[in-house]
């Protein structure tokens, strides 16, 4: 049934590649799907990475049966926070290397992002609250967050030839930013296929009542899947923040809706305990082949938007016929 699972969701793919070079325009120069131009294969990793990002540990979270609805105002704070290392509190930072400083911002941002996870984690286990009111309000409260901390200001970064021109011209290289992607994706894989941590999250997202029978740390692996999932939305804010060359306190909203449809549209049950690292790669880079495909062909944001709603729709059917049979 996992085979399948993974077969029809490489098959999803496979259809919507064939689809875009069906419908790709052609370049004007020479003739060639625009599609298929090695720039726009980059671009479609480059822009789906960070949802990416965010999908691989909301992938953790859905399997414990859990939600994480503020990974977009979590990204939208660490972009703020990693500019205001950047530039209001640089004075702050007892550091004179430009490479010091820039791995102090970074590393810090993904700290503070990790620790509000952890706070998220904390409440869902200890007071037994239900994950979707918990990181729904530390969405709201998060995105106030970053704009009492910017004073609700855009802080541009990146230009001259400062630390955070350096910060900003290295992290958003291509490279850079589909690698991190790539090597998370690996390492989550890994996680969750060999490890028992991974079995774990499954366990407790397909019979909670069974796991805590058993013995299964229940609570810790709620913080610790809350808690990585606040570590990948501070990464994903980093890289936001290098690649626009500001950080805004309104910046990844509804971030968190598209890493859950990258997530359901890679076969991972909402319900909790089925899904795979492969399966959320796949539904990952769906939708960024959809995106890149309508902004090719002049679609209206709008009409796009919908078609979107129409897939996650189909794919949560598609999962409810696999249980049917």
């Amino acid at each position: 049934m996992e085979q399948l699972k993974k077969l029809q969701s490489f098959a999803g793919l496979i259809l919507i590649v064939i689809m875009a070079i069906l419908l790709s325009p052609e370049d004007r120069r020479d003739g060639s799907l625009i599609f298929l131009s090695q720039a726009n294969i980059t671009d479609i990793l480059r822009q789906v990475s960070e949802i990416g990002i965010l999908a691989l540990a909301m992938t953790f979270v859905i399997l414990t049966a859990g939600i994480d609805l503020c990974v977009g105002s979590m990204l939208a704070l660490a972009a703020s926070t990693v500019a205001l290392f950047m530039t209001d509190w640089s004075e702050y930072l007892p550091v004179s290397s430009p490479s010091f400083h820039i791995c102090v911002a970074i590393v810090g941002t993904v700290l503070f992002c990790g620790f509000w996870g952890a706070v998220n984690g904390f409440v869902i286990a200890k007071f037994r609250m239900q994950p979707f009111i918990v990181t729904l309000a530390a969405m709201i409260g998060l995105r106030g967050l970053a704009r009492w901390l910017t004073n609700n200001r855009n802080i541009d970064i990146g230009f001259g030839e400062d630390h955070s021109a350096i910060f900003a011209d290295f992290v958003s290289q291509k490279f850079i930013v589909i690698g991190c992607f790539v090597i998370l994706a690996i390492i989550f894989h890994i996680l969750l296929n060999r490890t028992v941590f991974g079995r774990y999250a499954c366990a407790i997202g397909g019979n909670e009542q069974a796991s805590r029978f058993a013995g299964l740390p229940i609570a810790r692996m709620q913080v610790a899947v809350y808690t990585l999932s606040g570590l990948m939305a501070g990464l994903a804010g980093v890289i936001h923040c290098a690649q626009n060359h500001q950080g805004s306190p309104n910046d990844g909203v509804a971030y968190e809706l598209e890493a859950i449809a990258a997530v359901v549209i890679g076969g991972t049950s909402l319900m909790g305990g089925k899904g795979s690292i492969i399966g959320t790669v796949v539904g990952t880079l769906i939708m960024g082949v959809l995106t890149n495909l309508f902004r090719l062909r002049g679609v209206d944001t709008n009409v796009e938007m919908m078609a979107k709603a129409v897939i996650i729709i189909a794919a949560v059917r598609l999962q409810q016929g696999r249980k049917s049979l």
